[in-house]
């Protein structure tokens, strides 16, 4: 257990933090569904809108440190090569 006043300021930082956290990437995770759901279904546009959407919420994600930047990029690249592929199928 923490001993000092700093130490306990600490873990309520990290709490608040974690919480946030676990919102962003929950956030993230929901927009990436509902494009695999897009691609899913076969409808590019649905896809494409979709893609739209959950780009700039991955890239703030990204941005706030939550997950790594590569992998947001690496994400985003596959899900648009997936969603360029449906009128080609």
């Amino acid at each position: 257990m923490a001993n000092t006043a700093s130490a306990r300021k600490r873990i309520r930082q990290t709490a608040t933090r974690t919480e946030r956290n676990k919102a962003r990437v929950s956030r993230m995770r929901t927009f990436v569904k509902k494009v695999e759901e897009a691609i899913s279904s076969g409808n590019k546009d649905a896809a494409r809108a979709a893609l739209q959407a959950a780009q700039p919420e991955m890239q703030r994600a990204a941005g706030k440190g939550v997950v790594h930047n590569n992998t947001v990029s690496r994400k985003i690249s596959r899900l648009a090569a997936r969603v360029k592929s449906i009128g080609a199928q």
